[in-house]
């Protein structure tokens, strides 16, 4: 009985190393996944916008805004080649903005009902976006 097994396995062993390799003959490479996404932070207070790193590569970005002020704001994330918007976001909350920039100059304004006069417009952020950052081709484990 032990003959027979251990010749079935072997055998088994001959016919597995003999047949060719599974899937596909020539790899076919996709199109490059995009660069990572660049995280930045902002924050409204009462006086302005200011957002950081304030200068990044093109490519996908998260912009994340935290309303430090009394009032309820809208952001507004605006340049050449896109105009996003998310809010009101209100007292000691944050809101995403989620978007893909291309070289340029950006905005990021924050604007409420309290406004009403030019003399309470806060300042907004600049965001100097530089030529795309390198895919993500070279990063594990990442999506």
């Amino acid at each position: 009985m032990r003959g027979t097994r251990g010749a079935a396995l072997i055998a088994g062993i001959a016919l597995l190393s003999a047949l060719p390799g599974c899937g596909q003959k020539d790899f076919v490479r996709g199109p490059p996944r995009p660069p990572l996404p660049s995280q930045i932070t902002g924050v409204i207070t009462a006086t302005g916008v200011t957002v950081s790193p304030d200068r990044i590569g093109g490519g996908p970005v998260l912009l994340i805004i935290s309303n430090q002020d009394e009032v309820s704001h809208t952001v507004i994330l605006e340049g050449e080649q896109a105009r996003e918007q998310v809010g009101p976001i209100n007292p000691d909350d944050a809101a995403t903005i989620t978007t893909d920039l291309t070289q340029g100059r950006y905005t990021v304004r924050a604007g409420s009902d309290r406004a009403a006069s030019p003399g309470e417009q806060l300042e907004p952020a600049e965001l100097v976006v530089g030529q795309r950052r390198p895919t993500g081709e070279e990063e594990i484990l990442r999506p």
